[in-house]
């Protein structure tokens, strides 16, 4: 008798610890905000997997702990979606994690979360960012360096972050991430969107200025076809009119010629007679003098 197949047991782990995502409008919307801008920057990498406010599961001892990162990066892991991520599966951990801090989690996220992060979890690079100006300073990031973190200095107001080639820093005063190679601040979601929506309006208004554009060509062209056609039509009117002129003169030539001969015969008609008349005297006068004699 077949014997029934049984699935190997697995651990069961909470997708949710219970605790609130973010504390503000501000926290959540910039929480979001660089998730799917980092995301959108390594479409195209298969290997970089980015997410955010997910559970993080990782060895403790016997047990298994977890902690869940405002933002974070890892390396080396094929991008697909999970509910939560555990290090023992994946054999990885985050490379790069952000926390986006307030009064009340910053002691915290500096504290034991950092500990955590370098100890646990040996998380490359870790930024801490406070909206709002709530502490005296609002942005800090490490690099781990031996197992510890050490901080990293601001150049041009920006923080380099060799794990993701990008920069962080303020700019229009939020957060957010500048790419080096191009020169250029990396859009948010709504930004892009907006800059697209804007890109769309302004190809439809140069589709309407062309449409415009090819009717009011399209008028000058009938225009011109019309009075090349007027034009052609005055050139056959004056070609016929010449014809009928050159006919005329062509009948009022024969004509001339039909009576000048007429002019001749009639002259030669009139020497024949004068010739005849001439003869006809000649001879009566002849008949006269023999009659005389």
């Amino acid at each position: 008798m077949q014997g029934k197949i049984r699935a190997v047991p697995t651990l069961a782990y909470p997708e949710s610890d219970g605790k609130p995502m973010a504390e503000t409008d501000a926290h959540r919307d910039l929480i979001l905000d660089c998730i799917e801008t980092l995301k959108q920057h390594f479409k195209d990498e298969l290997d970089v997997y980015v997410s955010g406010n997910l559970l993080i599961y990782y060895p403790d001892g016997m047990n298994a702990a977890s902690v869940a990162p405002d933002v974070f990066v890892v390396r080396g892991v094929p991008k697909k979606r999970r509910r939560i991520y555990v290090t023992r599966e994946e054999n990885n951990t985050p490379d790069f994690v952000l926390e986006v801090a307030s009064r009340s989690t910053y002691a915290r996220d500096l504290g034991e979360k950092m500990e955590i992060y370098a100890s646990k979890l040996a998380v490359q690079e870790y930024y801490v960012y406070v909206p709002y100006g709530m502490v005296e300073s609002p942005f800090v990031g490490f690099r781990l360096v031996g197992g510890e973190y050490r901080e990293l200095d601001f150049v041009n107001e920006r923080l380099q972050s060799d794990v993701l080639g990008l920069e962080l820093g303020e700019h229009e005063g939020e957060l957010r991430f500048y790419n080096p190679l191009t020169e250029k601040w990396l859009q948010p979601p709504q930004e892009r969107a907006d800059a697209a929506e804007e890109i769309a309006e302004a190809a439809m208004e140069r589709a309407e200025e062309a449409e415009d554009f090819a009717e009011a060509a399209m008028e000058r062209a009938e225009q011109e076809a019309r009075a090349r056609q007027n034009a052609e039509e005055l050139v056959e009117q004056e070609a016929r009119a010449r014809q009928d002129a050159e006919e005329r003169a062509e009948q009022e030539a024969r004509a001339r010629q039909d009576a000048e001969e007429r002019a001749e015969q009639e002259a030669r008609a009139r020497q024949n007679a004068e010739v005849e008349l001439a003869k006809a005297l000649a001879e009566l006068k002849h008949l006269q003098a023999e009659t005389e004699s």
